[in-house]
């Protein structure tokens, strides 16, 4: 079974999240609720966590940052994203294992 904070929409992945800013490292961190929590460095000032965010997964996904969307959440912490394509899965898509 699927884990509740990803879905398949076609080709493209979409994550439901929880974002820690200003956290020491970028990085998945388990699950807040129904959301994968993820950790970025970045504070949330004048979009710098959203764009930092699109990168981080960018990189995770191996797509270039322009097929990673803000489909909700844009001055909130709770957010919707679509990854266009997506080339790599991390190991936390292909085998969930958050509780």
């Amino acid at each position: 079974m699927p884990a509740p904070w990803y879905q398949w929409d076609g080709e493209d992945l979409v994550l439901t999240v929880h974002i820690q800013p200003k956290a020491s490292r970028d990085a998945l961190d388990g699950t807040y609720g129904e959301r994968l929590k993820i950790r970025i460095t970045a504070p949330p000032v004048d979009g710098k966590a959203n764009k930092h965010l699109a990168h981080f997964l960018a990189r995770l996904f191996g797509v270039p940052p322009r097929q990673v969307q803000l489909l909700s959440g844009e001055s909130g912490r709770a957010k919707r994203i679509r990854i266009q394509q997506p080339r790599i899965l991390p190991a936390e898509i292909k085998n969930p294992s958050y509780d």
